[in-house]
């Protein structure tokens, strides 16, 4: 048991990521019946904001402000004055992501951008980190480089799909 909590607090991006789906997946039982597209991406896209932007750079936030040494160290850095930043960084991706969890288009697409570049800087100092340091360890080069890569994918298909449901709606809808 303590393996597996070691695992989920570790790889906590997935973890959101997951508890994210199933929480969707909830909301979508709940809804009446059928379902259309527009309900399952706003379901999707609602609960990744909420816990793969909101409740995953909150818990970033808390390991590089108060862990700091724990979190450069699962990094497979040395204890720094920056992890402060990084934390205060991550806790303003956290309060835009917990707000476009119910917000509007733009305010999702702030809430994605973002988060996303941060991510994808960081998967890039990942490689440097591998190619240069050799440094592979798990916070580096497991989980956590390839979450820096993947959910700023979703983050966008998502954004990108809902633009299109409302598009769609609006076309639809009778003037």
């Amino acid at each position: 048991m303590g393996k597996l909590i070691q695992f989920v607090m570790e790889n906590f991006t997935l973890t959101f990521l997951i508890l994210g789906l199933i929480v969707s997946g909830f909301s979508l039982l709940r809804k009446p019946r059928p379902l259309s597209r527009a309900n399952i991406v706003e379901s999707l896209f609602a609960w990744f904001l909420f816990f793969s932007i909101g409740c995953s750079f909150f818990y970033n936030f808390i390991m590089h402000s108060f862990f700091g040494e724990m979190a450069a160290s699962f990094i497979g850095w040395s204890q720094s004055p920056f992890q402060f930043e990084v934390g205060t960084a991550s806790l303003g991706y956290a309060v835009v992501g917990f707000l476009a969890f119910r917000g509007s288009l733009g305010l999702r697409a702030a809430a994605v951008i973002g988060p996303a570049m941060f991510q994808l800087g960081a998967a890039g100092g990942h490689v440097y980190q591998m190619v240069t340091a050799h440094n592979f360890a798990p916070g580096n080069a497991g989980i956590m480089f390839y979450s820096d890569i993947v959910l700023p994918i979703i983050g966008f298909v998502l954004l990108g799909m809902q633009y299109r449901c409302q598009r769609r709606e609006q076309t639809e809808a009778p003037s």
